[in-house]
């Protein structure tokens, strides 16, 4: 068998592996996970766009000697079938160098431990040009110019790692881009941020400003329903699965219903939230089990596995995608039935009020044929009364405009605004307790008989109001 090498274009291929499709949030979450798999307890991050655009993260953790370093900048360090510390949150190798070369075409990366500082670079420009991977030693004077190195000087350990030469991201776009990873990291890393048992609270700061945990389960709230939790076995390996039911937006504030909703939105961020040692890795999908649809908006179901499952799910290397296998999806569908039942009880369950046969209601559920449709109650005591009232003419002209009224009810706009700003409806405001009142004295002065004011006693206008007519109905 004859054989020969045949080395790869290393422009080309350094090109290719830049376009693996990194947000900038997901590829800043990627070196982090570095961090905490060293022990880091304070992480800083720091980006500034002048004099030029630049991104640095330093930690405490425990630090890189010269070799540790080399090894570490190289591509495709570990073996991803290799088993692992439970509290390593890598798999592949990648992560450092290709979140970041998603981002910018200058990683440094400088360490710190036993008292010495170790420094290394990938330039890809220059690796483009020699078409070679030639790792740079950056000397002192080069390293010590960059942001938060005296601070690394100044620490026992640690690591800084800097991006400069940044295309990922502009400097027109910088407030929203750490305004977004501010956002991402306190929700990936609540676990971290919130303190895990055994384990010091992790500090993260952006730009002097530490971040807040964000749990997306709001566990804190009375009205979050926790149902039972469950464990599943799967080659002497355990998943737990935890499913949870938001509060209604009548239970929590506006502020509170928005924050949960997340920039997604409630429907988008429901279904499965997948954590791999602690760290949230996946949120909001179905994995394709089940459809998305406004009833169900409120039930997220927490998964944790080990960092030894990874084969089981798929995960790829941005560890923002995964895709369990057949044998788990199984018990998946089982656990969404039974918690999407429980989790449209409280819209379901709103839904049937129109049908309270205790008070007379403006509007009615009319079935046809299999459709349904909303309709205005035509035995309405005050529309019967009208209509006795009314001469032919008036009587087809308000007949037709109650029909325009039933077929073209805004039912798009309506949902939409429900889901969107549900806090801001006030559809009640339409009529003021003061015209209540006011017609309540023109019923009792008009002399209308006790049937039709019992009628009206039972209507919605005057539910909370009885008071206004039994006083002149005595």
């Amino acid at each position: 068998m004859q054989t020969k090498v045949v080395s790869p274009n290393v422009g080309n291929f350094v090109k290719s592996l830049r376009d693996i499709g990194y947000s900038m949030e997901v590829a800043v979450a990627d070196v982090l996970d570095n961090s905490i798999a060293a022990n880091a307890s304070n992480i800083n991050i720091y980006m500034v766009s002048e004099p030029e655009l630049i991104f640095c993260m330093l930690d405490n953790g425990l630090g890189m000697d010269s070799e540790e370093l080399v090894e570490a900048m190289r591509l495709a360090t570990k073996d991803p079938e290799s088993s692992r510390a439970q509290t390593d949150l890598g798999r592949f190798g990648l992560g450092l160098k290709t979140a970041s070369f998603s981002q910018c075409k200058k990683l440094t990366v400088i360490s710190k431990k036993n008292g010495k500082i170790s420094a290394q670079q990938w330039d890809l420009d220059f690796i483009s040009k020699e078409n070679k991977w030639l790792l740079i030693t950056p000397d002192t004077r080069t390293i010590a110019r960059l942001p938060l190195f005296s601070e690394l000087q100044n620490q026992d350990h640690g690591t800084l790692v800097v991006w400069q030469d940044i295309d990922g991201f502009s400097k027109n776009s910088l407030s929203d881009s750490i305004d977004n990873l501010r956002k991402h990291l306190s929700l990936v890393f609540h676990r971290f941020l919130e303190g895990i048992i055994g384990t010091k609270k992790l500090i993260v700061t952006v730009n002097n400003s530490p971040l807040k945990p964000f749990n997306p389960f709001n566990i804190n709230h009375p009205a979050t329903q926790q149902l039972s939790s469950e464990k599943l076995k799967l080659h002497d390996e355990t998943i737990l699965i935890q499913p949870f039911i938001l509060p209604h937006h009548s239970k929590v504030s506006q502020q509170e219903y928005e924050q949960y909703a997340t920039e997604e939105g409630y429907t988008k961020s429901q279904g499965f939230y997948l954590y791999r040692a602690n760290r949230l890795l996946i949120y909001g999908t179905w994995w394709g089990l089940h459809r998305a649809i406004d009833a169900h908006k409120l039930v997220r179901v927490k998964i944790d596995i080990t960092n030894n499952m990874d084969k089981y799910w798929r995960i790829d290397i941005k560890k923002s995608a995964a895709n369990p296998n057949t044998v788990i999806k199984d018990d998946l569908k089982r656990i969404i039935r039974q918690t999407t039942e429980i989790g449209s009880r409280p819209y379901t369950g709103r839904g049937r009020k129109i049908e309270d046969k205790l008070t007379t209601k403006f509007w009615e559920l009319d079935s046809l044929n299999g459709e349904i449709r909303f309709a205005l109650n035509s035995e309405h005591p005050v529309l019967k009364k009208l209509i006795t009232q009314l001469s032919d003419d008036n009587n087809e002209l308000l007949h037709i405009y109650l029909k325009g009224l039933q077929a073209y009810l805004p039912l798009d706009a309506i949902q939409a605004q429900l889901q969107q700003n549900p806090h801001k409806i006030n559809q009640e405001a339409a009529l003021s307790k003061s015209e209540i009142i006011s017609l309540a004295e023109k019923i009792k002065l008009s002399g209308l008989d006790n049937e039709f004011i019992d009628s009206l006693l039972k209507t919605e206008l005057f539910k909370n109001y009885k008071e206004l007519l039994q006083d002149g109905n005595k």
